[in-house]
């Protein structure tokens, strides 16, 4: 049933006029007569006896007012409260994100968004598997892509681009000497992540045994700082050890893109408004803050 024919109807009855309650409800009377003749019409009896005097409500006019007149604000109130109803953005937000995007980037991007909207409540999970987002209740995730795919039933918004850079610590060049071109830093101690397949993107580093390997890229830049060697890291995750000089970026020219940083959520017909207002705020931080140039020596 129509809540607006309803409390039409209880402003009527309370008014015991078709113009005061159109007053009340800034409406016309017009419309307001309206909307009582459907909800008539709706529920086949008649709610109002009307003459060119007074309105008066009708035997089941007053049992339906006695039924919903002292809830129907109550009810108006519960609806206006909802949290995607209201003019702020509010309610629980539950992102999903890899573990080295979590720690690196999110933490100061997501503290940013929360001074900004305080009414929402960010619930992070950082695993390093791809969430069912609908099945396990998540608003939104953040993945590194190679590019958006296609044939997904999922929105991606792509953030920012990635690349890759090689990166040395100063005690391991001090100790094996600073390469001049890629051709002799492949003769130096390396350490990898096989996912990241930048030996098949750039053609002189194919020769590369490396040190140690390992599955996680966070892993990999911790142990370039460490000096195990040279490493080819996404620039993002070595930004604080370039600042503080414990990193320095070898062969700067060597740029290797790895993908992109996209948003990725079910697409619905209502955008619960702390999801659009997450939208607009990481777009608009890395439209400014591109993680390709937070590695930059």
């Amino acid at each position: 049933m129509d809540l607006n024919q309803l409390s039409t109807f209880v402003a009527v009855a309370e008014a015991s006029s078709f113009s005061t309650a159109a007053t009340k409800l800034r409406l016309r009377r017009s419309s307001v007569s309206r909307a009582i003749a459907a909800l008539e019409n709706e529920l086949g009896v008649q709610l109002f006896t009307r003459t060119t005097r007074r309105v008066a409500l009708t035997t089941a006019g007053t049992a339906l007012y006695a039924k919903i007149g002292p809830h129907l604000s109550a009810v108006k109130e519960a609806i206006g409260a909802l949290p995607e109803r209201e003019k702020d953005p509010s309610g629980t937000l539950r992102i999903t994100a890899a573990g080295d995007i979590g720690a690196m980037v999110l933490a100061d991007v997501l503290a940013a968004f929360s001074l900004r909207y305080p009414r929402v409540h960010i619930e992070l999970r950082l695993t390093s598997q791809n969430v069912d987002l609908v099945a396990e209740g998540f608003d939104v995730a953040f993945r590194v892509m190679p590019k958006r795919r296609s044939d997904s039933s999922l929105v991606a918004r792509k953030l920012t681009d990635i690349e890759m850079g090689i990166f040395a610590s100063p005690t391991y060049l001090a100790r094996a000497g600073t390469p001049r071109s890629l051709e002799d830093a492949s003769d130096h101690a390396w350490v990898m992540f096989p996912g990241l397949n930048a030996q098949q993107q750039v053609a002189d580093l194919k020769r590369i045994k490396p040190a140690w390997t390992a599955d996680d890229v966070l892993f990999v830049a911790r142990s370039v700082a460490a000096g195990v060697g040279l490493g080819m890291v996404p620039t993002f995750l070595v930004r604080d050890d370039v600042t503080a000089g414990r990193v320095v970026r070898v062969l700067p020219r060597v740029s290797v893109p790895w993908g992109g940083l996209y948003l990725v959520f079910a697409p619905t017909p209502h955008v619960p408004r702390k999801v659009s207002a997450l939208r607009e705020f990481v777009v608009q931080h890395f439209a400014t803050h591109p993680l390709t140039s937070l590695g930059a020596a």
